[in-house]
């Protein structure tokens, strides 16, 4: 059986480069996006040499409409494409008064926009197929603004949001979404943020993340936190928030809100 192509986007460096090398080693042939050019061809010249997969590259700019209706069509048209990995993304240093509306604009059409349109694009043909996988990379800092990146983090509870939806209303139709939360890994984005990735502890290596990762994506899991030791804790934080939902559904507003009471 031919194994479907996989798509990834932010594939020039850190977890979009290692998800290629996996799927490649795995026998899948690749379709890499990012902005740089010159990383993907020497990534992809490897990754051929050592695997003998097809690779094909698209240089874009996700926060380019142009660009980014260029891999849309290549998700829509291309039916050998059978895995998007939505992983390009960046963040921003300082905090919000520190950040300018422009960058937190671009962030934010990157990190949110992107996914949703490139998630979009294919989700139509998958159902249609009844097979396919949308794994959208997120963060635990989506789980918490204690952590004091608000846009970033927000942008990551988004994605979030956007894939546990899918996953309730594309997993009928046999198509798999994944999001994969991580916490401090060593990549790139640390550097763009203006962080010292060496000064913090605590960070995940890129392989390890990526790996874990992919247990969980053939465990076929709605969620993947690859640094949670404990399951519970998650499945605990998920049984708490449907325990609200029925309560949220009344006639009239709670007594503690009811003036004169």
């Amino acid at each position: 059986m031919t194994l479907p192509s996989v798509l990834i986007t932010g594939a020039s460096t850190g977890i979009g480069a290692t998800y290629a090398d996996r799927f490649a080693r795995r026998g899948h042939d690749l379709v890499l996006v990012a902005r740089d050019r010159k990383r993907m061809e020497a990534l992809a010249e490897r990754l051929r040499q050592e695997t003998g997969v097809t690779i094909d590259i698209l240089q874009a700019d996700l926060t380019q409409a142009d660009d980014l209706a260029v891999v849309e069509a290549r998700l829509r048209d291309d039916a050998h494409i059978g895995i998007l990995i939505n992983n390009a993304g960046t963040a921003l240093g300082g905090g919000f008064l520190q950040q300018s509306t422009d960058d937190v604009t671009r962030l934010v059409a990157l990190n949110t926009t992107a996914p949703l349109r490139l998630a979009s694009a294919v989700a139509p043909r998958f159902a249609a197929a009844g097979e396919g996988a949308i794994i959208n990379i997120g963060s635990v800092v989506g789980l918490a603004p204690e952590f004091a990146m608000t846009v970033y983090g927000a942008t990551k509870a988004f994605v979030l949001f956007l894939s546990q939806g899918l996953d309730l209303e594309l997993g009928p139709q046999g198509v798999y979404v994944q999001a994969v939360l991580p916490a401090a890994t060593r990549t790139e984005i640390w550097e763009r943020a203006g962080a010292d990735v060496n000064a913090m502890s605590g960070v995940m290596e890129v392989g390890e993340l990526v790996d874990a990762a992919l247990v969980g994506f053939d465990r076929r899991e709605a969620v993947t936190i690859p640094p949670l030791p404990d399951v519970e804790q998650w499945n605990s934080y998920q049984a708490a928030r449907q325990a609200i939902l029925p309560n949220t559904s009344q006639e009239h507003a709670a007594t503690r809100y009811r003036t004169g009471v």
